[in-house]
């Protein structure tokens, strides 16, 4: 098996070592310092050359170390986007791993590529109501970190930015400058605890004066990948101008629209000026919330709908038998499941949830994309062995069966005297 990009931190690192003691042989490509930070190990392959000669470069890896299938972390990276088109060609296998469908104490694992790239897009309500309606066991709680997460992020970005002359090629999906991660992050921190102190008032408001008199708007990350690849946005500003103009234009005026700042975004961005602005012109004025720190579950219970480009959180709003709009690419968007009549018709008329497609939606997510784990806390799927990878058809579970990482070799190879690298 060989891994590609994984999430900040020794995520990937751990699963090397968790797969080589089941028998799987692993090899890793670092494309840059902070990948190299932290995966430091035997049978490490650093790309250096340039992008466009990624593809052919990988190709010829896989055939000469004889791989039978590929693991990233985020499908729809640039690099990644190449390595899922070599696997297409190749016939390899392909999976990619992605924050949990549903949290917390889930992440996502699928093969072929996730959310609008999901092989579960093609299922319809007539498919999942072949599926069995049963309650899944309850997953172990993971112990997610923050900071966890904010050290290993400034900490990637400042080994990245050192060994740049090394990596002169490397073309990261994001801002790659080490400074403003870093501040990003302490503004992060601080903004966090502002943030929640100011908006504690507004949550007792909106729950006690307008309970469900509101629909809720939620914000995603400026550079959420599903914004760019699974949307006609062009960012998240767009989104809030559209749909302010639309609940303008068709929403009861007793009605109003809470926005709400996705939490990793929190030192990024700020849209206060822009809400307000858009507000003031569309007559929207004390009818617009914009919230960061309150609690998401209670905003959406008290809620009459909720509104999103395709952020996982609409899979909350459908479980709290809420109304959803997708207004981009989500696996979940189903008739039955999610509005389909467009926004201008949701703020008067939101189409219901049906509450059995949903548990049938939900179990076939478990079973076929979930694990227990967290990529900065425990991973419980990772002690209880291959059961949930042969599972999720990434390990073999019968002979004969297509088997993308099994078919390695189970003999631990020699250790190299030195890295591989390609210039």
């Amino acid at each position: 098996m060989l891994l590609l990009q994984g999430p900040m931190g020794f995520f990937f690192y751990r699963f090397a070592c968790w797969l080589r003691a089941q028998g799987v042989r692993v090899l890793k490509v670092n494309f840059n310092g902070g990948d190299n930070l932290f995966y430091r190990d035997e049978d490490v392959f650093n790309y250096r050359g340039r992008l466009e000669d990624f593809p052919l470069w990988l190709g010829r890896l896989l055939h000469e170390q004889q791989v039978d299938a590929m693991v990233c972390f985020g499908d729809c990276r640039t690099y990644h986007r190449h390595a899922a088109a070599v696997a297409k060609e190749k016939g390899k296998g392909f999976f990619a791993f992605e924050e949990g469908y549903l949290r917390p104490d889930y992440i996502t694992l699928e093969e072929d590529g996730v959310n609008a790239h999901s092989p579960l897009w093609q299922d319809t309500p007539a498919q999942l109501a072949a599926h069995p309606v049963r309650e899944p066991e309850k997953p172990l709680p993971t112990g997610n970190s923050f900071w966890k997460m904010a050290i290993s992020a400034m900490a990637y970005y400042a080994a990245a930015s050192l060994a740049r002359p090394w990596f002169p090629h490397y073309r990261h999906h994001r801002d790659f400058s080490v400074l403003r991660e870093g501040l990003v992050w302490i503004r992060s921190g601080y903004r966090k605890h502002l943030y929640r102190w100011r908006d504690r008032h507004q949550q007792d408001f909106l729950v006690e004066k307008l309970d469900q008199r509101y629909f809720l708007q939620v914000l995603q990350v400026h550079n959420d990948s599903q914004v760019h690849h699974h949307s006609d946005f062009d960012d998240v500003s767009h989104f809030i101008r559209h749909v302010m103009d639309s609940f303008a234009r068709h929403a009861a005026s007793d009605m109003h629209l809470v926005i709400k700042h996705h939490p990793l975004d929190r030192g990024y961005h700020h849209y206060g000026k822009l809400i307000s602005s858009i507000a003031a012109s569309t007559g929207l004025s004390g009818r617009v919330h914009y919230l960061h720190d309150v609690h998401l579950p209670t905003l959406i219970k008290h809620a009459c709908g909720l509104v999103t480009i395709n952020s996982t959180v609409g899979l909350q709003a459908l479980y709290h038998g809420k109304p959803c709009i997708v207004l981009g690419r989500a696996l979940y968007d189903l008739t039955g499941l999610t509005h389909q009549s467009g926004l201008q018709h949701f703020w008067r008329n939101p189409e219901p949830v049906s509450r059995e497609l949903y548990l049938r939606f939900r179990a076939t997510l478990i079973e076929k994309t979930q694990l227990n784990g967290a990529f900065y806390g425990r991973s419980h799927w990772m002690t209880a062995g291959m059961s949930q990878l042969r599972q999720l058809k990434v390990v073999n579970p019968q002979a004969g069966e297509r088997a993308p990482l099994a078919g390695l070799s189970a003999k631990r190879p020699r250790k190299r005297a030195k890295r591989a690298s390609i210039h």
